[in-house]
This record gives structure tokens, sequence and C-alpha cells, in this order.
């Protein structure tokens, strides 16, 4: 291939395969969060909020540990085997989840759900940046971010399955794994690696000190870890504690909660990729800095969407704080479709897959914090205005950060 985003059918039959995964990937964690208070009452957790904040956490923390590893084995090996060989795992893990009878081995199930689960993200990003370079990257990223979206507002759905006495939670994890376990294999056939990409340096085999010591010296590369952890601060707390919060904040039920609290804003935030994608590739053919332009758009929007959704309790209102959580989808969008690109224009190839894992890393890690800490402030009863208030701040920071990336020039042609 040559240094122009390789248009053909191949190139979108990558994104076209990965979507369904990349629901099933986010639907298989949304579930739980969804079903909390079916879940919650079938395996007891002394009624402590900090312990279903705890069971958040660990998933992300595994997850976050294990990203690097995941993202180094996919540069340096197969990313067509790893991305196949996560989604039949993480399947088998969602199947066991709808089996498991006590506290612990719930949160065991989340932790190997995490292991599973890691190989993937970095793995599929980079794939897909093989195949699109340049003009369609952003775009094609925004379409596989969609599969991500649309997996939570499916997850959303499955309150209404939980409360359903013919069906249950344990069901819908049963029905979702063998879904994924029935996918991996017409996956493992159908996908297919480009040819490796080189920088076009003479440079010598990556080792895992090697790559990680070049990404760490890269200064463009830590501000964008910054950038890309600290809106996932809000993130995770919105799609994981958002239907809780709906529920107990405007008293309504398990089903309408976790509905209302991933269609609005995950449905905004595929308008918001889609649209960011294409603003951002286009932008980029005017000047190198688009796509960080774009994210800090959808970074301007997520400041004022998170000052919102901590008032909108004090409104007694459902529609406002549906309002505010469109605004912060939008904003999500055009940030989530632009993380992997800018990678690309301060990362060589070959750290790609091995950089976004570092990223999810650092920002899983905090945001399995977040988690645990909302559950602690929620029992201690912290007005939820000032907890989004904090997270709104870490926001503004964020604008300023990507703003400081400076794209390497001698990625930019053929990155």
């Amino acid at each position: 291939m040559n240094g122009q985003s390789q248009t053909s059918s191949s190139a979108w039959l990558v994104v076209a395969l990965l979507v369904p995964v990349a629901l099933l990937n986010y639907l298989d964690r949304q579930m739980l969060a969804a079903m909390k208070f079916s879940v919650m009452q079938d395996i007891p957790s002394n009624g402590l909020e900090a312990n279903w904040g705890k069971i958040l956490a660990l998933f992300k923390w595994v997850y976050a540990f294990l990203s690097p590893i995941g993202g180094y084995i996919a540069d340096r090996y197969s990313r067509r085997h790893v991305i196949a060989g996560s989604l039949f795992v993480w399947s088998v893990v969602t199947w066991m989840t709808g089996h498991v009878t006590s506290y612990e081995q719930l949160l065991a199930a989340r932790a190997l759900m995490g292991v599973s689960e890691a190989f993937y993200i970095p793995a599929a990003l980079a794939l897909i940046a093989d195949f699109h370079r340049g003009p369609t990257r952003s775009r094609a990223i925004g379409a596989h971010q969609m599969g991500i979206y649309s997996g939570v507002i499916i997850g959303g759905f499955s309150g209404y399955l939980a409360d359903n006495p013919a069906f249950g939670w344990r069901r819908a994890f049963d029905v979702c794994g063998l879904v994924g376990i029935l996918y991996a294999l017409p996956l493992m056939l159908l996908i297919r690696n480009p040819a490796r990409q080189v920088s076009g340096e003479n440079q010598p085999a990556i080792t895992p000190l090697g790559a990680l010591r070049e990404l760490l010296s890269n200064g463009s590369f830590i501000l964008l870890v910054l950038y890309f952890t600290l809106p996932a601060l809000a993130g995770w707390v919105v799609r994981d504690w958002m239907p809780a919060i709906l529920k107990s904040e405007f008293h309504i039920g398990q089903g309408k909660a976790g509905v209302s609290a991933t269609i609005f804003w995950q449905g905004a935030a595929i308008f918001g990729a889609v649209f960011g994608g294409w603003l951002a590739d286009r932008w980029m053919r005017r000047n190198e800095r688009g796509r960080i332009f774009v994210s800090a758009i959808g970074m301007g929007l997520i400041i004022p969407a998170m000052f919102g959704v901590g008032y909108s309790p004090q409104t007694g209102a459902l529609w406002v704080a549906i309002a505010f959580l469109l605004v912060f989808g939008i904003g999500w969008g055009f940030f989530d479709c632009n993380n992997m690109p800018i990678l690309c224009q301060i990362a060589r190839p070959e750290l790609r897959s091995t950089g976004y894992g570092l990223m999810n890393l650092v920002s899983i890690s905090c945001g399995g914090l977040a988690d645990w800490g909302f559950g602690i402030m929620r029992d201690h009863k912290v007005p939820l205005h000032l907890i989004f208030g904090v997270f709104a701040s870490a926001a503004v920071i964020s604008v300023v950060l990507v703003l400081l990336i400076r794209p390497r020039k001698n990625l930019e042609q053929g990155a």
C-alpha cells in the first residue's frame, strides 16, 4: 500500500467486521450497570454502594493493567489473532457471568472480563489505522466507535430484561456470551492483517522496554495520555453510574432509567463520531492540527454538559438531565473518534497498539478510581453538582493539554 488512504472495499470491510465486535465489547460491560438492582438483589453485597463501585473498578484495573501488554503483542505479532482470540475468551466469560452465585464469584468474573477484553481495543483501532491512512482515518475510527455506542445503548435496555421474570439478568449474559462465541470463528476467517507498516526509520526490533522508553520520552504522547485520561473520569461514571443516578434521583423504574441513561447520549455520540470524523478528516486537508482542533471542540462541549448533568436533579425534570447528556454525547463523539488518529501523528506505526494500550492503562485505572470514589461519595451523600463540577474542571484542563500536542512532520505522509 502507498501513503494514501486505502479506501478499497477491503479497508472498509475491516471496519464492518469489527463494528459487531465493538458492540459486543461494550454490551457485555453495560448490561451489568443497567441491571444493577436485579443483580445485587440476587447476589447481596452488604448493601453498600462502595461494594458495587468495587465491582466496576476491579474490571477497569485489570483491563487497564493488561492493555499495554495486549497492545505490545498486537504490534509484534498478529492483530487479527489478538482480536478474534479476545472476542472468544471474553464471550466465554460473559456466559460464565450468568452463572455466578456469590459476590466473590461476580468479582472474579469481572476480573476475568478485564483480562480478556484488554486485548481488543488497542489491536482493533491500530488495525483500522493500518488500513485507513490519512484522508479516511478519523471517519473509519468513528464508524468503529459507533459499534461501541450501539452496544451501550442496547445494554441500556437490559434493565427491562432483568425486570422480566420470564427472562432475567442471567439469561441476558448467556445469550450475549453465545453470540460472541459463534461470531469469533467467522471473524478469524474473514479478517486479514495488511502488509505491516514501517516508519521508514532505521529502527532495531522493538523490545517492551524499548517501546516504553520511546513512548514515554515523547512529550506529545505524555500530553495525549493526560488528555485521554481526564475526560474518562466523567465518561466512565456517566456510563456506569447514570442508570442508578437517574433511577434514584428522578424516581423512575430500572428499565426506564437504563434506557434514559444510555440511548440519548450514546445516540448523540454516534452523531458526534460520524460528523466529528468527517470534520476532522476535512480539516486535515488544510491544517495538520485539524484532528486536534475537532477534539478540543468536543471537549469544550463536555465542560458545560458535566455542570448541567450534576445540577439536573435539583430541577426535578428528567428532560434536563437528558438534554445535557445529549450535549455530552456529541462532545464525546468528537473526542473519541480522534484519539487514535492523533496518536498516529505523534508515534511510529510500530508503536500504535502499545501506545493506545498505555493510554488505556492510565485512563481506565483512573476511571476505576472514579467509579469506586463515586460510590464512596454517594454513601456519604456528597451532592451530585459538586462531584460533576470536579469532572467539568478536569475537562477544562484537557482542552489546554490537547492544544499543546505537536504532530511529527515525518509521520504526516503515509501515516
